[in-house]
């Protein structure tokens, strides 16, 4: 019979693991009375060898009936752990990856891939989750899932604080705010264990790990806050006529109307809505010159020798159209022509160029459904109908909108952007929670929280004027 080394079996640590060592090398460890066999065995240790023999066996900290292990408590908190983090990790994921593809600006792109970063190493924490309540074959385990507990204890916070400023449901509450307790729990069973013992130099590991949340911070601070208000917004409008044509086979003026916008700012912008519309203006006159009064009920204009008695919409329409959009810099034109009576009876004509526009930086609109117009009067358009006499007849453009900061559409319901437009009314735009396709009867928009969402998307409005009168402009026209 071969003579085979003393075996050691270890004190169990405060998992309930017993290393095992033969000759002073260590070759293994055991949960459990049979692992240590199997151990053995594999080894060449007979199967009749006792176990309870002082020569071939010494116990340490306990005999052969100490196996404190609770395999199904392990399992449980590995489970858990594991479960955990990786819900964490793709939850990140899902806030980083459309920031990355579809950010505006440089900030925001990074501020996606460090959240794209941090989910990659709470997988990694994952992992480690099954190494440290395992047999720790690796030093750092500890610290790696310290480390994604944080990552997730500080994203799920920032998630609940963001969502409690406004209380909505949304699908992604159902994985940050249980996650938020899962945090907490699972920090506290790490700290517990205090893996940073383990490492050569604690101090610097701590400093390392705090970088990617310290980055994060900064980029989304300048991502939402500085950039968006420090880039300027500023739009260029111009609208003139030019020389009347005259035809003398009709009793008709031809006008030349040439509109223009150019985008002045740093940011490009989503069109909204625009309009542009040509008034023809009749007045009275006053020798005693006693109507400047008139200011009472008109409070944009007052004249002493003249008063407004009648404003007729001669033309009317879109200028570049709604869903479309503007890069910083770029310019667009358009040409058209009004049409009247030779013998008309307007004073003088005018032309209103308004733009309805929203940053870029701040939100993303999806034009393939909202550039797609809905008739108000048609029964057919489900959602959008009204009967005319009740609410005239519009055009109506309506589509999703997305915040730029992925952060926010996470913790808000979803947003809508619509517009209105007819050829006799100012255009209108709405931005808020209301879905006209599941509209629910007697419901109404929020005015207050259509007036927050306009400046949370950034939406501003540029409008231009200019006024002539109609005898001097028809006095340059040509033809016989």
């Amino acid at each position: 019979m071969s003579i085979h080394p003393w075996v050691t079996v270890e004190p169990p640590d405060s998992r309930g693991l017993r290393n095992i060592s033969i000759g002073g090398k260590t070759v293994g460890s055991a949960w459990s009375f049979r692992e240590l066999r199997k151990i053995l065995d594999r080894l060449g240790y007979p199967e009749d060898m006792d176990m309870e023999d002082p020569a071939s066996v010494h116990w340490r900290g306990g005999d052969s009936e100490t196996w404190p292990d609770r395999p199904w408590r392990r399992r449980a908190i590995i489970a858990l752990m594991v479960a955990g983090l990786l819900v964490s990790a793709v939850l990140h994921l899902l806030i980083g990856w459309p920031d990355v593809l579809g950010a505006l600006t440089f900030a925001q792109r990074i501020v996606g891939a460090l959240f794209i970063l941090l989910g990659a190493l709470q997988g990694v924490a994952a992992v480690a989750a099954l190494d440290y309540w395992g047999r720790r074959q690796f030093s750092l385990s500890g610290s790696i899932i310290l480390i994604g507990a944080l990552i997730a204890l500080a994203t799920d916070s920032l998630l609940v604080f963001l969502w409690l400023q406004e209380k909505e449901y949304t699908h992604y509450l159902l994985a940050f705010v249980p996650l938020w307790f899962w945090s907490v729990w699972a920090l506290y069973l790490i700290v517990r264990e205090k893996p940073w013992n383990e490492i050569p130099h604690p101090s610097r590991f701590a400093a390392g790990a705090a970088a990617p949340a310290l980055l994060t911070a900064v980029g989304l601070v300048y991502s939402t806050m500085y950039q968006p208000t420090s880039a300027p917004i500023h739009f260029a409008l111009r609208a003139e006529f030019g020389e009347p044509q005259k035809d003398s086979g009709l009793p008709f003026v031809y006008i030349p109307l040439k509109l223009y916008a150019k985008n002045d700012g740093g940011i490009p912008v989503y069109i909204i809505n625009d309009n542009y519309t040509v008034h023809g203006t009749t007045v009275k006159y006053s020798e005693k010159g006693d109507w400047l009064e008139q200011w009472k009920t008109d409070t944009e204009e007052a004249e002493v020798y003249a008063r407004e008695d009648r404003k007729d919409v001669i033309s009317s329409g879109h200028f570049y159209g709604p869903g479309s959009w503007l890069e910083s810099g770029e310019e667009y034109s358009k040409e058209t022509v009004v049409r009247l009576p030779k013998n008309s009876e307007y004073d003088s004509i005018d032309v209103e160029l308004q733009f309805d526009f929203m940053r870029k930086d701040r939100g993303k609109i999806d034009t393939s459904k909202f550039a797609v117009p809905r008739r108000s009067w048609s029964k057919n358009e489900e959602g959008y109908y009204c009967p005319p006499e009740a609410c005239g007849a519009y055009l109506v453009y309506s589509g999703r909108v997305r915040h730029n900061n992925n952060l926010v559409n996470v913790t808000r319901g979803r947003r809508y952007v619509t517009a209105f437009w007819a050829p006799d009314v100012a255009p209108t735009v709405f931005i808020s929670s209301f879905d006209f396709k599941r509209k629910e009867e007697g419901e109404r928009i929020d005015e207050a929280e259509m007036e927050r969402e306009k400046v949370r998307y950034g939406h501003q409005l540029a409008f231009f004027k200019t006024e002539i009168p109609l005898a001097g402009l028809l006095s340059r026209s040509s033809g016989s």
